[in-house]
Parts: structure tokens; sequence; C-alpha cells
């Protein structure tokens, strides 16, 4: 007989009671598991999505760091460093997307023996819709919040953030 799945709230209790059996701090936990929890059930969302459009998760990080520079054109190895990705990586990548047609690559005036990169007109449809995709599922994730409920979590996470800079990982 096949076991029954449990419930992503039984799972979270359970991960939290056991992080707190061996030490941890239950609100710490509480608060850590369930960002954890989030994260992992959207980046399976994001696979299938980046799947169904085609694209790998290493396309995406070129298409969002161009989308996120707006007009300013970047060059590979500004993208191998925001993608984490050897330049020699990245230069397989840009041809693959050049070749689709999302994105497109010229000298600098300024330095002719650098590269810019920028998106097509069609690297912007395919960010775009991605993004109008993405933002149903996100929707649908925090639908049980109110949206001052969604502004304070926003609020109390973007300080979490920032005190990011200050532990030494």
């Amino acid at each position: 007989m096949a076991t029954k799945r449990r419930s992503a709230r039984e799972q979270h209790r359970q991960a939290v009671a056991s992080y707190v059996a061996a030490g941890g701090e239950e609100t710490v936990q509480r608060a850590i598991t369930a960002l954890y929890a989030v994260t992992k059930r959207l980046d399976q969302w994001y696979t299938r999505q980046l799947a169904d459009l085609d694209l790998t998760q290493g396309e995406w990080a070129v298409l969002a760091a161009l989308a996120r520079a707006g007009e300013t054109c970047l060059t590979p190895s500004q993208l191998a460093d925001l993608s984490n990705v050897a330049p020699s990586s990245m230069t397989h990548r840009l041809d693959k997307m050049a070749g689709r047609g999302l994105l497109e690559r010229r000298p600098d005036e300024s330095n002719r023996t650098r590269t810019l990169v920028s998106l097509t007109a069609d690297g912007w449809a395919l960010f775009s819709e991605a993004v109008r995709e993405s933002n149903v599922v996100e929707s649908d994730t925090l639908r049980g919040l109110t949206d001052d409920e969604r502004h304070e979590l926003a609020r109390l996470l973007e300080i979490v953030i920032a005190g990011l800079d200050d532990i030494d990982a």
C-alpha cells in the first residue's frame, strides 16, 4: 500500500520539531524552515516552467541579468560573473541564445576587443512571459494573505535580506 504524502504543514511541523529537539530555537526554526519550504516548492515550479519555455536555468539567469540591466549592455564576463559560470560556458550559452534570437552581441565601440550583449525584442518578450506566468503561481502562493499582510511579510523579509550582508557565511 502506498504511503500517504504528508501535507506541507505537517512536513513543516515535523521538521521544526526535529530541529528544536536538536537544540534549535523554535521561532528561528519555524521561520527558516518555512522559508526553505516555500523556496523549494517554488524552485520546483520554476524548473518546470523553464522547461515549458524551452529554457535552462542558466539561460534564465542570462535573460534575467540582461533584463535587470535594462538599457545597459553587459559583457560576457559580467554575465558569467552574475550567473556564476566560467566564461567559456557563457560563450556557448550566448551562442545558443543568439541562435534562438533572444539576444544580440555587438562590438563595444569604445573598446573593440569587448563584446556587448543585450536582449532582443524576442528576448524581452520571453522574459515578460516567464514573469507573468510566475506571477500567477506566486500570487497563488500568497493568496491566504491580505494586501497588508503581504506588505508586512515583504518588509520583514527585506530586513532579513539586509542582514545577510552582515553574516560571514
